[in-house]
């Protein structure tokens, strides 16, 4: 990553990834869940789906941004958004239903 890219870098990567339309246009995000950011867990959804080629954008509701920088932790929690198109593929990655029979 360069340098003058470190701003916009969190952003610029996932709009990369983002699947877009025939006019280039980002596709619609949809409300994925919400998860803890004192356990991880935000983190390790996120590079679960990013293992399985889901792009994934977070939102820390109320002032969970301001307590990210400061106390490197979202006490709010946060929301996670995934592309409209893949939404039933991350909810059955994230519910991680076993087959007894795959083990």
């Amino acid at each position: 990553m360069k340098n003058e890219e470190w701003g916009r870098a969190g952003m610029g990567l996932v709009f990369d990834r983002w699947p877009k339309d025939a006019e280039g246009h980002a596709e619609e995000s949809a409300f994925l869940c919400t998860c803890g950011s004192t356990d991880l867990s935000d983190t390790l959804t996120v590079n679960l789906l990013e293992a399985y080629g889901i792009p994934c954008l977070r939102d820390y509701p109320g002032n969970g941004a301001f307590g990210r920088v400061i106390m490197g932790a979202s006490g709010t929690g946060v929301d996670i958004y995934v592309p409209k198109s893949m939404l039933e593929e991350a909810r059955m990655l994230i519910k991680g239903e076993e087959n007894d029979e795959e083990l």
